[in-house]
């Protein structure tokens, strides 16, 4: 992994879902809108002074949104935080960085 380059996508993992789920009442809050479904299918990671995060939410059939979300320093002690999110999106959607 390159310090500041976004890594390839890669499928979401058990920890990709997580931190979607964590951030999840950001984006409801934000779009005024609640998701039943809200699968992270999609990553890609870049290392910053933390952690940025891009992940493709499934929320719903054949609707999707792009998170990007920041993951401070373990010693900063701060939650993940929805730094970014881009809507309207379908599954074959190149994840890019936004």
């Amino acid at each position: 992994m390159m310090c500041g380059a976004p890594t390839a996508s890669q499928p979401a993992t058990a920890e990709t879902q997580a931190i979607a789920d964590q951030v999840k009442p950001q984006l409801e809050e934000q779009e005024n809108k609640k998701y039943a479904t809200f699968k992270a299918v999609e990553f890609r990671s870049q290392v910053v002074a933390g952690m940025n995060y891009f992940i493709k939410v499934q929320v719903d059939n054949d609707e999707f949104v792009h998170l990007r979300v920041f993951r401070s320093l373990p010693h900063e002690n701060k939650p993940v935080a929805l730094s970014s999110y881009q809507t309207n999106k379908a599954r074959h959607d190149e994840l890019a960085y936004f």
